[in-house]
């Protein structure tokens, strides 16, 4: 019966996005009139009778009492194949009228689609990565859950500095995860985004990937990043007390020591950077390795 929550939220999705109720009742093999009666009485009244305290068989008898159509048998059985069935399901947006930007329509329903494709690489991970400001091997949990609802799936990230930070996932297919956030409070904008290869392996132990975001002095920089699995724990209240740090080369080894060699060397860092010139010559493209090559032996 914990399923009915669910359910309920991902109906009104679904409707939200324009999709009518027979389409949605014809999905589970309903009848659109039991399926209504389902939607409009039966799931409002068992969540209002829980919420009251109430045992969920109760509260489910309480509810029912409300139709005559809903045989509670069949609703019981069908609970589980109706939850996979409404969550790996999505409206395709319609065409946006008028000329308008066709990604920006799309963005909506590609982040809606990572609900169900996002599996068994939803959890807890530890990051590996080189610091900005030292040689460090910087490690950061991450924690990768669909949002409440069904709607969409987030990630969560508690840096080394101690600032948590929100965002978005998106899945490429079977290749990619994308994970989207903004550094800093609306409405200031600085992406930092990491791109996660995913490997033909069920269950990867860890995930390969490179990240981009901005260096102290906001210029744009990418870095090899590795993500280790932690758990599959996806409750931000075991995940809050995981804490990101930095760890010197001469603190490791094992596994860590493994991890900073792929991560920290001088190749895994692209940067730019602007060149302190009164005029932008080409000569300033060889000025700007020169000092980047610099940075890299320090």
């Amino acid at each position: 019966m914990e399923e009915l929550k669910d359910i309920y939220d991902r109906i009104s999705y679904l409707r939200h996005k324009g999709m009518k109720m027979k389409d949605i009742a014809a999905l589970v093999d309903y009848a659109p009139s039991v399926f209504s009666a389902l939607y409009t009485t039966v799931m409002p009244a068992f969540l209002k009778n829980t919420s009251r305290g109430m045992a969920p068989e109760e509260a489910l008898d309480g509810a029912l009492a409300w139709v005559n159509n809903v045989s509670k048998r069949r609703l019981l059985a069908s609970l589980p194949a109706m939850r996979a069935t409404l969550m790996a399901t999505d409206v395709e947006p319609e065409p946006a009228p008028g000329g308008a930007n066709p990604y920006a329509a799309s963005l909506g329903h590609i982040m809606g689609r990572a609900a169900g494709a996002i599996g068994s690489h939803a959890g807890t991970y530890l990051s590996y990565s080189l610091s900005s400001g030292s040689h460090a091997l910087k490690v950061e949990p991450y924690m990768i859950a669909p949002a409440k609802g069904g709607g969409y799936v987030e990630v969560w990230h508690n840096n080394a500095y101690g600032a948590t930070h929100r965002g978005l996932v998106m899945v490429n297919g079977a290749s990619h995860i994308y994970l989207i956030f903004n550094e800093n409070s609306y409405p200031r904008l600085d992406l930092f985004q990491v791109c996660l290869k995913l490997p033909l392996y069920d269950r990867p132990p860890f995930l390969r990937g490179i990240y981009t975001s901005f260096d102290y002095n906001y210029n744009p920089i990418a870095r090899r990043i590795l993500f280790v699995r932690h758990s599959d724990s996806t409750s931000p209240d075991e995940f809050a007390t995981l804490r990101g740090c930095l760890k010197s080369r001469g603190e490791l080894c094992g596994d860590e020591a493994a991890y900073y060699d792929y991560t920290c060397g001088s190749a895994d860092v692209v940067r730019l950077c602007n060149i302190p010139s009164p005029s932008m010559r080409t000569a300033d493209l060889a000025e700007e390795k020169r000092l980047l090559a610099a940075l890299r032996r320090d």
